[in-house]
């Protein structure tokens, strides 16, 4: 599987976000996200619940950038009824971050002082209660010091270190489990849950992350490289899944 893209790689890593979280609601925001969650559901997490990406829970794989594509629908999930599953808790998003510090706060609001941005962004939508209610992890397709940086103009998402001065009852259902870019694969395990390298991708070196990241991470002694897509996987994204390539023109080719 030399031909294998770092791409199909960011898809597999996406993936692996959900293993282990059996039935409960996948919430990928992105194109590679997507894939990689409706890969997961098709393989290791069968019982995941997924959307079409509007308003209906579908069990079959759909695939993205297709035109009408046929759905096997097994419920309803319009927005109105969402926030039931949000402050409810059974639910995994993977959304992204214009800017994430070591601790998992996170920025898509603005960029700039408080009282004259610079850069609007999409403002703090969801965010907040994501991040406390509901597993929360994260996508980066452009890996640099722009985006990891040593503090937040404006947190939108919360990270450990606030999520524990809010007290027990807040730290009690926040959980930051992943960080996924184009780079490596990140968690919090290092020491006060600050950003800790799992693996970084084929081609990657630790020093590419490190230079590429605005504070200091956690780097262990021996550091993986993340895993390559099975032949079944490699087949289900290319044909079934995302047989358009769109993944491609979120991660181009290294």
């Amino acid at each position: 599987m030399s031909d294998v893209t770092r791409a199909e790689v960011c898809v597999v890593a996406c993936a692996e976000v959900w293993r282990g979280d059996g039935e409960i609601l996948a919430n990928p925001i992105g194109t590679i996200p997507m894939i990689g969650g409706r890969l997961a559901k098709a393989t290791f997490e069968p019982d995941l619940v997924m959307t079409d990406g509007e308003a209906l829970l579908v069990e079959n794989i759909v695939p993205v950038g297709v035109d009408h594509p046929p759905k096997v629908v097994s419920g309803w999930n319009p927005y109105r009824s969402m926030f039931d599953i949000v402050w409810g808790g059974p639910r995994h998003i993977l959304m992204g971050a214009t800017q994430i510090d070591r601790y998992g706060n996170q920025n898509i609001a603005f960029l700039g002082s408080h009282a004259k941005p610079s850069v609007q962004l999409l403002g703090f939508r969801g965010t907040p209660g994501n991040t406390i209610n509901n597993k929360t992890s994260f996508w980066v397709p452009s890996h640099s010091t722009r985006v990891f940086v040593d503090q937040c103009d404006v947190v939108s998402g919360v990270g450990y270190d606030r999520a524990r001065q809010l007290g027990p009852v807040t730290a009690r259902f926040h959980n930051l489990p992943r960080v996924v870019t184009n780079l490596a694969v990140l968690d919090f395990g290092g020491p006060e849950n600050t950003m800790r390298l799992v693996s970084v991708h084929p081609g990657v070196s630790v020093d590419d992350v490190v230079s590429a990241t605005g504070f200091t991470l956690d780097v262990p002694g021996s550091v993986p490289e993340t895993r390559l897509p099975t032949d079944d996987e490699l087949r289900l994204i290319r044909d079934e899944i995302d047989p358009t390539g769109l993944r491609e023109k979120e991660v181009p080719p290294a």
